[in-house]
């Protein structure tokens, strides 16, 4: 569980984003009339759950309210010390969950296996991560992790390509699934990471992106180099991932060229990069837009790219600064992501038509992070200081900023500090922590359900005496965290 923390790895409606800018670099976190009540996901018995693995935009909440991740039982883990690379040592058996008005269901694990973890889910509640087998991987000496699908109850073995590990990451409205997995074939290359973006997996063997439809896995191949991986899917059949195009190692980032690929109808293409060796994508809309980060010229830093079908890899640019990522897009090519200011401090922005946009921090904190959005224009991620020792999950919309510990109960122990999701509805899955550990938590607007909850906090009214909502300090290991999640 500790190695996914560590490990970095949306449609909405045709009008502009209503972000001012200049309001919102002034922190205005001012009254909200909305209501929220705070649900604690839960574990199953032990002391840390997750709603996000990986850290890749992948939805790990759906329209319907269903939420999914991995959950620690009160269960001793058997194979702590020999845990496949994806689930790490965790002194607990951890095992994927689905989450549901409030309640926690076990997914379990396949046939001879402890832990397992779910990454995502579609619409139709389809569930995708990564199980333990039982089997032994000789080449790694852990036990073995297949790709899994949970559906109607059961949980499924999607099997690899000749190897003994991979990971489902998405799935779509037709069940199709994509992921990693691996081959027979020895593999020297690391799943090193180059100036900072993600790379690949270190598996011992070499990794493939694959599609998964109707019982098959079908290996995608790769741009020239050993691996690739596939990391989403649309519901146009329209895979994105990334591979590498050649087995040189760059002596910048200490790994080959690395590339993001649409794959399509049998034809993997090569994206590109804003001249540098390292490109990675994020995010995949359903008309085949794809952002992301590359690096640049020389590899000296970064920038977030859109790729689109009539315009091919763009530029988006930064906020006077030299660094940025593009972690969201919708079907009307609106985007989100993270940049760099002139001063070095990062901003979260928006971007539409050429035009990127600011979207500020609270008061008193230098930094931001922009990471997902819903149909209804709201956006989510965080606000914290630059030195990340205090951090705010937060919302943006309708052009302010509102701070989601507003809605945490007074001595509570909780503190929201990093969204994964949002859905259509408003819901909102984040991780957190309660009195130190590793947590989930939701988020539910007190209007989508008809106003019953009697719990809702009015942000309105949540502030001074009951100090909800106030910088919340963590410590150097949650900084650490943030710090590989946010600015990978």
């Amino acid at each position: 569980m500790q190695q996914i923390i560590a490990r970095s790895l949306l449609a909405v409606l045709a009008i502009p984003f209503l972000f001012d800018a200049h309001a919102l670099s002034a922190g205005d976190d001012g009254p909200h009339h909305h209501g929220y009540k705070l649900v604690d996901l839960g574990t199953l018995g032990g002391p840390i759950d997750l709603v996000d693995c990986c850290d890749g935009t992948q939805p790990v909440l759906n329209t319907h309210g269903l939420t999914v991740g991995g959950a620690d039982t009160a269960d001793p883990n058997p194979n702590q010390a020999i845990s496949c690379p994806l689930l790490g040592p965790d002194p607990f058996i951890n095992v994927g969950v689905v989450w549901f008005d409030g309640r926690a269901r076990n997914l379990g694990a396949l046939p001879g296996g402890f832990n397992s973890f779910a990454n995502s889910l579609n619409g139709s509640g389809a569930i995708v991560g990564a199980s333990e087998t039982g089997e032994t991987d000789p080449v790694l000496g852990t036990v073995s992790c297949h790709p899994a699908l949970w559906k109607d109850g059961t949980v499924f073995d999607l099997g690899t390509l000749g190897g003994y590990e991979g990971l489902a990451l998405e799935s779509n409205e037709h069940g199709q699934v994509v992921g990693v997995a691996t081959n027979g074939v020895p593999d020297s290359f690391l799943g090193l990471y180059g100036n900072g973006l993600p790379s690949l997996f270190n598996y011992g063997t070499q990794q493939r992106a694959f599609l998964w439809q109707r019982g098959v896995m079908l290996d995608l191949q790769t741009l020239g180099g050993p691996d690739a991986a596939a990391v989403y899917v649309n519901d146009a059949g329209q895979v994105a991932g990334a591979s590498y195009t050649d087995f040189t190692i760059n002596n910048v980032t200490g790994i080959p060229t690395e590339h993001p690929f649409l794959w399509e109808k049998g034809v993997m293409q090569d994206l590109g990069s804003l001249g540098g060796s390292v490109a990675f994508p994020n995010a995949l809309n359903n008309r085949g837009d794809i952002v992301g980060e590359s690096l640049v010229t020389r590899d000296a830093t970064e920038h977030p790219f859109l790729w689109t079908k009539s315009q091919g890899m763009q530029d988006l640019g930064t906020l006077g600064g030299d660094f940025g990522r593009g972690y969201a897009i919708n079907n009307e090519g609106q985007a989100v992501g993270v940049t760099s200011l002139s001063n070095g401090a990062v901003r979260a922005f928006s971007w539409q038509s050429g035009v990127m946009k600011n979207l500020g921090t609270l008061k008193g904190d230098g930094c931001s992070s922009a990471y997902a959005m819903n149909s209804n224009g709201q956006v989510i991620r965080a606000s914290f200081a630059c030195d990340f020792s205090i951090v705010h999950a937060v919302l943006w919309e309708h052009g302010r900023i509102i701070n989601l510990n507003r809605f945490v109960p007074p001595d509570s122990g909780i503190t929201l500090t990093d969204p994964s999701s949002i859905n259509d509805r408003g819901e909102i899955v984040v991780d957190g922590t309660l009195n130190g550990n590793l947590h989930a938590f939701m988020l539910v607007p007190c209007e989508e359900d008809g106003g019953k909850h009697t719990d809702c906090v009015d942000s309105a009214s949540s502030s001074g005496a009951t100090q909800v909502g106030r910088p919340v300090r963590i410590s150097s290991q949650l900084a650490h965290w943030r710090l590989t999640r946010w600015v990978r």
